[in-house]
């Protein structure tokens, strides 16, 4: 028999739960969790107990280890709890998540037909709603575009189109576009469609369409492109021809960029119409791709920008622009500037599939150089997505699970910023992502595009998780758009396109232009004025705000440091603070700053502090208070600021001065506490004697009470709150606590029902308020409920004692047993109890022994046989002790099969040289078996070794050869194992070169290129670009042992290529490069000439190449030259000439003449023969003129292209102040329009700046001016609306006359303007300034004159406190208030949300009080959250509302309630939404409808009615609905017990039997009889019997002693007394004299009479009859207490029961005899009564009646 061991690995395990969801009924819910194990689990969802299998709407997403469960379309039938569980081979687990669905808000009602007359204003009107938006379109130039949007709206809304945010009219002619307005289709709406006749590329755009009406505004996009058309002749005549690119006329700039830098290039262009642009590189036409970005930016410029530059992006690039009136083009050469260190193999293009691989390699010049990889600019860290490997000098990056997001450039980056790059294009159902991210201004339009490999696909757009709205998408053919104008931030996350599994994202960012803050105030000034007021006064900032701005002022109390806001104002001035603005008499500091929305300013304090003192007002006033005996009493009441106060006591005032005081020695204490403007009294352990006091409270102004009253406390336990569950093994100690609240109140101790007994195995004891069950040493027989039982309360205890835990020993791993038909199997298990049970069990059936199983035991060890095994016999066996379990795995194997391993037949493949084992396992291990190689027999050698291993049989071949292939057998009996060897020569090798290798040889040089194997013998094949060499005079192939060598004794050019060296199994790599001999330039040797020519005349530039066939080229600035009538180019032997033959100074430049390997550059510059003056129109002599005469000076020039310089004084001319310059031709014009004396003086006209350059003077002299002139300029002011202007100027000599003139018209002098003059001062006052007065002022005095400008500020509405973010739940009213500086007129200010004007809705409403202005939104919904604004002419504020959805509350949450015995209970609780539907549970159990509990749930209430109620079904009460939970103490109460029927007066004869019977309201109550007032007990003669709810005392053999008054009381009831007398009979017996119980003279009592035998005493004596054995299916069972009667003990621990008699009594002659032996009839038999463990309670014996018993 053989044993193994095997690991059952880990149970599941939940790294994330998954979380409640909440969805709106036709949403997606999503659940996720993640779950680990191994081997890794099955995971199945399940809802209601039932599997859940994938549906349309229902999938199970796997990634890893995460699990989901996808639900779509939520509807409220799939409300509920979700459970997630995985199951393993090593055990199970599970996770549940509610999903809670919500109903849709309700639809909006649909538009009408538009056969019914819309209704009239105001019913039933509202904000634009587009019913239909524009679609994006991609057109060819030349074809019409039509973009038509319909709106419904009452009233009808206006309509207009904007082009990328500019009016059409603005950007187009009126002829290109035409609006046809129009109805919208089915439906009251209005449309307006934009139809442009002939598309140009220029109206590529984003085209919206707004929608307007006074309920507020909409707006929908579209994105049109217009794409050149393919090259064909136009059709058109009129169209403009194709751009050409023409030769440039002057030379292009150059731009020089490091090698992995970007290069921008921006061209502006204007014209009208707006010209169409094309970028150009080397002459052909460029289109956008990864790496150039061709876009407009804002300011109109078009940008061409090159990524990553590489040096195959070097050249010429043109920005060609035309439109129909010309073109124009503007170039520049880009020039790359390669780094010294470079990738000895840079990167390549590399395509995949979604969801593949892509790989990616380079190499770097040395293995040691650390490299990083790069996504565009995002660095890429090693991970499972992006696999980094690095092998020597290779670099390799591998992108496992390609997506559309992988697409773009990738670049590897070694030190010094050495870049190499390649575009990696992902191949699937999107061919153009989204760009990763995209920056937006807010207000500006966002476009995003996105390709699909398949037309007509229907994408989904998508923001954070959230479909956008499908006015905003398009999609034509390929191309899907996303168009959203005028974006704001809350438009800004992550925008998403899915199409089925492959999806693209872009981050959309919306900025904001930033702002510097405004200026603090100046001439900050405080004035104490009247009593109890401060006046504050400042100026505005310097420079004042260009924004509009308010001032806040706050207060700072003396001694604190807290600063606080008193308000905001809008106008700089003066500011009084009362006393009431302060919370709290002192002194005050304050200081104020100025707000924009672009900051705030430093704050400006003002000098000093205050005294101010506020007035008191009651804020929260005293209120009665109600406490229990002994506990503390608070009255409190709260001012509107802090200020002392007096308590009083029954109008006796309470002394403050001390922390704790009492009102008189002994009495009542008392604390008070003032903490801010609250106020507090504390009354410490008042006494009912105190209750009805009258609590008073006085300040100045402000005058409350409050009365005391005071409740006896009841008493309730404290702890512990529920019932507890204690689990104890034997012989623990076991200490049962319950706190009450009242100190040494007693509480009994019940068992079962049963009240407990003191003695050494159970002690009760009392501490205080604690009352303790001990049991010192616990055995299994104490496990039970135990309850301690006070007034009305009870504290319950589950305990539970068990034996210690049994543990396994041996084995702790599972056991496998493999045997044979007919062997003998045993499993062993040890425990560590000898006396612990142990069960078996095959297959989950426990076993039981038999002739095929045997069990054993001995000791701890435990055995299970089987005495001839047979394969029916194997299985799973478990052995199971307590909790644990020992697993065993038999395998029963017939005889049949001797091989148990390999099932089939094996290959084996094997070098030569190598060891190859052949394996046979067998059943049993003396087996023999016989191994044969191609049907012989083989021969143990050094070159096979056979061996022999338990049951595994191996042939071994330590070196196999060639010759040892074939077929071997592994034979026994009848059976036989297969196995084939194939032996194969080991591959071919190339040991040398291992990397690829590059040669560079020049023309007829001898090229070796060698190769060798790791084999000599080996057969290799050379290639060349693929193909196979042959070997000739000019390449030879040659073989020297492992060396393979290819020469090429001269090679040529064409000779090279990509050569391969081909072993079969490994392959070289040759490059050889041939190069032809270098093309130099030997004449002239200098590499740069500066040559200079005149002009006009004839240039040569001559240079001679070697060798004489050299091929040149001719550059003029860059650009190559070809030859002309101007230009000529020659070539003679070596020399090569350029000649011009007429050069002209335009041919000055760089000229460069080119071979393929030298270049030689000659700067030419041509000189022009000297400029002349020729005769002048006006004689050189002095020219006198009068102020304010025209004045021309003219001289003529040789050259018409001269420059010349004009000086006055000898000082240049600069044009303006009077003076203008001309040139007409070759003349030179300087004209003075009105002299003055300042420009008298001499006037050189000069050709040229060198000395001695041609020059001709003029004289001027002008006349004297008057005296009159102006000493001082005009200052520009700017005041604000209302208020004065005054312009003030000086004059020389003061009497001069100034004349005054507004906007150029002279001033008359009115109500509103006044001039005014003091000595040589003049003024000019403005009154009360008007916005139309603005202008300019000017003053003029003789031929002087001096202006101003006049700027009258509009008086602005600002916002002095402004909108607060507001977060509210859903339900809930709303409202935003904002507060301005000035009390503005009806308008003055708009509500708004999103930035457009709030749409009608009954719901929302505004309000303006004075300053302030309010929204109410009344019940907000989802749909209101979002950012709302309130605007004026000069001030905004935003604010952001946000909306959670309605939480689930309590409103009315559920009471304790107690009941008595019998009766009913009605819980109750209000939630805060209808349709909730909840669990009810009793002690945490679900209850369920029934007879005895009803649940009603209607609208907001649901309640539960519990009838017929136990004592048994006291407990918690819980109400559970998704996460909320509520819950009550239910306490039923015993009924109290009642006397129905009391006892009779009863008269017996001396010796009979005397009964006296009372019927109690309950069966299970404690009577006590009394005689005589005294309590009876007891005894052979007097018995005490309870019968049902009867109870029945008997006094055998009646004495006259016994006669006497006989009372009976339960509780606090009591029947009687009655009277029993007792007659005279045959002689006196012991009466019961006045001892109850003990006193009772009975004669089998120690120390009386023993009665003689045979006497009539010992006849009277009733015989019990003897014990009958007791029935062997009779169990006895507890009571829950005894009353009055005996109860049952459980056998062997406690005394038996005794068997009473029962009695027959008969009336005859007015006494009684009995009968013995009679009995109760059945049916008046107790029933049994439920017991609160679950047992039934059966009657006592007293109770229990014979069949046929009658009385």
């Amino acid at each position: 028999m053989k044993a193994g061991s095997g690991d059952q690995g880990s149970p599941p395990c939940f790294l994330r739960f998954p979380r409640p969801v909440r969805v709106v009924s036709g949403a997606e819910a999503e659940l996720k969790c993640v779950v680990l194990g191994e081997p890794p689990p099955i995971v199945v969802w399940e809802k209601g107990g039932q599997q859940l299998a994938a549906s349309e709407r229902l999938s199970f997403p796997v990634d890893g280890a995460e699990h989901g469960l996808l639900l779509s379309g939520a509807l409220p039938t799939d409300a509920g709890v979700y459970v997630c569980r995985a199951r393993n081979a090593a055990g199970e687990a599970y996770a549940a998540a509610a999903v809670t669905v919500l109903e849709p808000l309700a639809p909006e009602p649909e538009p009408q037909p538009a056969e019914r007359p819309l209704p009239p204003p105001g019913a039933g009107e509202g904000a634009p709603v587009f019913l239909a938006g524009p679609r994006s379109q991609w057109v060819l130039r030349g074809e019409q575009v039509v973009l038509t949007c319909q709106v419904g709206g009452l009233p009808a809304p206006a309509l207009y189109w904007e082009k990328d945010g500019m009016a059409l009219d603005e950007v187009w002619d009126s002829g290109h576009f035409v609006l046809e307005p129009g109805r919208a289709e089915g439906g009251p709406g209005v449309s307006l469609a934009l139809r442009i006749l002939a598309a140009r590329l220029p109206d590529s755009g984003v085209y919206v369409c707004h929608a307007r009406n006074a309920h507020g505004h909409a707006q929908a996009g579209a994105l049109l492109q217009v794409h050149q058309p393919p090259e064909s002749p136009p059709e058109d005549p009129d169209e403009a021809p194709k751009p050409v690119v023409e030769p440039l006329k002057c030379a292009p700039k150059t731009f020089w960029v490091n090698e992995g830098k970007h290069a921008k290039f921006r061209c502006y262009v204007m014209g009208k119409p707006e010209p169409e642009i094309e970028w150009h590189w080397e002459g052909r036409p460029l289109l956008s791709d990864r790496r150039r970005l061709m876009y407009r930016d804002r300011d109109g410029g078009f940008v061409l920008k090159v990524l990553y530059c590489q040096a195959k992006d070097r050249g010429l690039y043109v920005c060609a622009a035309r439109n129909s009136a010309g073109q124009t083009l503007s170039a520049v050469q880009l020039h790359v500037k390669e780094p010294r260190l470079r990738f000895t193999r840079p990167l390549q293009d590399v395509e995949g599939r979604e969801h593949g691989i892509a790989v990616l390699e380079c190499k770097v010049p040395n293995s040691r150089i650390p490299t990083a990889w790069f996504r565009e600019d995002q660095r890429l860290l090693p991970c499972r997505k992006y696999e980094q490997i690095e092998e020597g000098a290779v670099r390799r990056l591998i992108i496992h699970r390609l997506k559309a997001d992988d697409d773009g450039v990738y670049l590897c980056e070694m030190r010094g910023r050495v870049r190499t790059v390649a575009n990696v294009t992902v191949k699937g159902p999107i061919l153009k992502r989204l760009p990763r991210k995209l920056d937006v201004l807010e207000g500006e339009n966002a476009v995003l595009l996105v390709e699909t490999q398949e037309a007509g696909v229907q994408g989904r757009w998508s923001r954070d998780g959230e479909d956008l709205p499908t006015i905003c998408q398009s999609s034509c053919g390929h191309m899907h758009a996303l168009v959203l104008p005028g974006v704001t931030r809350e438009d800004a996350g992550e925008v998403t396109f899915s199409l089925g599994n492959s999806r693209t994202t872009t981050l959309l960012r919306v900025k904001c232009v930033k702002h510097s803050p405004p200026g603090p105030p100046v001439l900050a000034e405080m004035f104490k004025g009247h009593k109890n007021t401060v006046l504050l006064t400042w100026k505005p900032p310097e420079p004042a705000p260009e924004t509009p701005f308010i001032y806040r002022l706050e207060r700072q109390e003396v001694g604190s440091e807290d600063w606080i806001q008193c308000f905001s104002i809008e106008k700089a001035g003066a500011v009084e603070v009362p006393g009431d603005c302060v919370p709290s008499e002192g002194d005050y500091r304050f200081r104020v700053c100025t707000v924009s929305e672009h900051g705030r300013s430093p704050h400006v304090v003002f000098h000093g502090s205050a005294h101010l003192v506020p007035t008191a007002r009651l804020v929260a006033g005293l209120e009665d208070v109600q406490v229990y005996d002994g506990e503390d009493a608070v009255f409190s009441l709260d001012l509107s600021t802090i200020i002392q106060g007096t308590w009083f006591l029954n109008g006796e005032e309470l002394e403050s001065n001390e922390p704790e005081g009492q009102v008189e020695p002994g009495a009542l204490r008392y604390r008070i506490e003032q903490k801010g403007p609250q106020h507090r009294l504390l009354l410490q352990a008042v006494r009912h004697q105190h209750s009805g006091a009258l609590i008073g409270f006085s300040c100045p102004g402000v005058q409350d009470s409050a009365a005391l009253t005071i409740q006896e406390s009841p008493v309730h336990i404290l702890s512990p709150q529920d019932k507890e569950s204690l689990t104890f093994t034997t012989s623990e100690r076991v200490v049962l606590t319950c706190e009450l609240s009242r100190v040494d109140f007693p509480a009994r101790w019940y068992k079962d029902g049963q009240e407990v007994e003191e003695g050494e195995s159970l002690v009760v004891k009392i501490d205080g308020r604690k009352h303790r069950l001990i049991l010192p040493a616990a055995e299994v027989r104490d496990s039970g409920e135990f309850e301690c039982r006070t007034e009305g309360v009870s504290a319950f205890f589950s305990v539970t004692v068990r034996d210690p835990p049994v543990h396994i020993l041996d084995p702790q791993e599972h056991v496998f047993v493999h045997a044979i038909t007919s062997e003998c199997v045993m499993l062993a298990c040890e425990v560590d109890r000898e006396d612990a049970p142990v069960r078996w069990y095959k297959d989950g059936q426990e076993v039981e022994e038999s002739d095929f199983v045997v069990l054993e035991k001995e000791g701890p060890h435990h055995r299970l046989v089987l005495p001839a095994a047979q394969p029916p016999d194997g299985g799973e066996f478990q052995c199971v002790a307590g909790d644990e379990r020992a697993y065993f795995t038999v395998t029963i194997t017939d005889v049949s099969s001797w091989i148990v391993y390999p099932s089939g037949k094996v290959y084996v493949a094997a070098v030569r040289l190598e060891r190859v084992v052949l394996t046979c396992e067998l059943c049993r291990p003396w087996a023999e078996v016989r191994w044969t190689k191609d049907g012989e027999e083989v021969v143990e050698s050094p070159a096979l070794l056979l061996q022999k291993e338990d049951t595994v049989r191996r042939l071994v071949l330590p070196a196999v050869q060639l010759e040892d292939s074939g077929e071997y057998l592994c034979e026994i009996d009848d059976e036989s194992a297969s196995f084939t060897v194939t032996v194969t020569e080991p591959p071919v090798r190339i040991i040398y070169p291992r990397d690829e290798v590059t040669l560079i040889a020049v023309s007829l040089e001898c090229v070796v290129l060698m190769c060798e194997l790791s084999r000599e013998d080996a057969p290799v094949r050379w290639y060349k670009d693929g193909l196979e060499v042959e070997e000739s005079e000019a390449l030879v192939l040659e073989s020297d042992g492992p060396r393979r060598r290819l020469v090429l004794p001269a090679a040529q050019p064409e000779q090279g290529g990509e050569f391969v060296c081909d072993a079969g199994d490994d392959s070289a790599f040759f490059t050889v490069t041939i190069t032809a001999p270098p093309e130099r330039i030997v004449h002239p040797a200098a590499r740069s000439l500066d040559l200079q020519f005149r002009a006009p005349g004839r240039v040569e530039l001559r240079c001679e190449v070697a060798p004489a066939g050299s091929q040149v080229r001719w550059y003029k600035d860059g650009l190559e030259v070809e030859a002309s009538d101007t230009l000529q180019l020659g070539a003679e032997g070596p020399a090569r000439t350029l000649t011009l033959p007429h050069a002209q100074p335009e041919d000055a430049g760089e000229y460069v003449c080119e071979t393929r390997d030298e270049a030689v550059t000659f700067n030419v510059s041509l000189a022009e023969p000297p400029v002349q003056f020729l005769a002048p129109e006006a004689a050189p002599a002095p020219l006198c003129v009068a102020p304010g005469e025209p004045v021309m000076l003219s001289c003529e020039l040789s050259r018409a292209s001269a420059l010349v310089f004009w000086t006055h004084n000898g000082k240049p001319v600069q044009e303006g102040e009077g003076l203008e310059l001309h040139a007409e031709g070759p003349r030179r014009i300087l004209c003075i329009r009105a002299a003055d004396v300042a420009h008298a003086g001499l006037y050189t006209c000069q050709s040229g700046t060198a000395p001695g350059a041609p020059s001709l003077s003029f004289t001027v002299q002008v006349a004297e001016p008057p005296l009159a002139k102006l000493v001082s300029e005009l200052t520009p002011l700017t005041v604000h609306e209302g208020d004065d202007a005054t312009f003030r100027c000086e004059v020389s000599p003061p009497d001069a006359d100034v004349t005054w003139l507004r906007n150029g018209a002279v001033v008359t002098p009115g109500p509103q303007l006044e001039m005014a003059q003091n000595g040589s001062s003049r003024t000019l006052t403005v009154r009360r300034c008007q916005l139309e007065d603005a202008g300019t002022v000017t003053a003029r005095a003789g031929g002087t004159a001096t202006s101003a400008r006049l700027h009258v500020r509009e008086t602005e509405l600002l916002f002095l406190r402004r909108l607060q973010d507001v977060r509210a739940e859903e339900g809930q009213d709303v409202c935003l208030e904002v507060e301005t500086g000035r009390v503005g007129a009806a308008g003055a200010v708009r509500w708004v949300r999103g930035g457009e004007p709030l749409p009608h809705d009954s719901r929302v409403s505004t309000a303006q009080d004075g300053h302030v202005y309010r929204l109410f939104i009344h019940g907000v919904v989802l749909a209101d959250q979002g950012t709302y604004g309130c605007e004026s002419h000069h001030d905004r504020t935003l604010a952001r509302l946000s909306v959670r959805p309605r939480q689930l509350r309590v409103l009315r949450p559920l009471e304790d309630v107690t009941v008595t015995e019998g009766g009913s209970a009605t819980f109750q609780l209000e939630l805060s939404q209808e349709g909730v539907t909840g669990e009810w549970a009793r002690g945490g159990v679900r209850l369920q409808p029934g007879p005895k509990c009803h649940m009603h749930a209607e609208s907001h209430s649901h309640r539960l009615v519990l009838s017929g109620l136990g004592l048994a079904d006291s407990g918690c009460i819980t109400f559970t609905a998704d996460s909320l939970r509520c819950a009550a103490r239910l306490t039923v109460r015993e009924a109290p017990v009642t006397i129905v029927r009391g006892p009779q007066d009863l008269e017996v004869t001396e010796g009979d039997t005397a009964t006296l019977e009372c019927e109690l309201s309950q069966a299970l109550a404690d009577v006590t009889w009394e005689k005589d007032g005294r309590p009876l007990t007891p005894s052979p003669r007097l018995r005490l019997q309870a019968l049902g709810t009867r109870r029945l005392l008997q006094l055998r053999r009646c004495g006259p002693l016994d006669a006497g008054t006989y009372s009976c009381a339960v509780g606090t009831a009591r029947a009687g007394p009655v009277r029993l007398a007792v007659r005279g009979g045959y002689r006196a017996l012991p009466g019961l004299g006045n001892a109850a119980g003990a006193g009772t003279a009975d004669p089998t009592s120690p120390g009386q009479t023993p009665v003689p035998p045979g006497s009539r005493a010992e006849c009277g004596r009733e015989r019990a009859p003897p014990p009958q054995p007791r029935p062997p299916t009779s169990r006895p069972r507890l009571r829950p207490r005894a009353h009055g009667v005996s109860a049952l003990r459980a056998p062997g621990g406690a005394r038996p029961r005794r068997r009473r008699r029962h009695v027959r009594v008969h009336r005859v002659g007015g006494g009684d005899h009995r009968e013995l032996g009679a009995r109760r009839p059945a049916a008046e038999t107790r029933r049994p009564r439920p017991h609160p463990t679950g047992r039934e309670e059966t009657c006592s014996g007293a109770e229990r009646a014979a069949p046929g018993g009658r009385r």
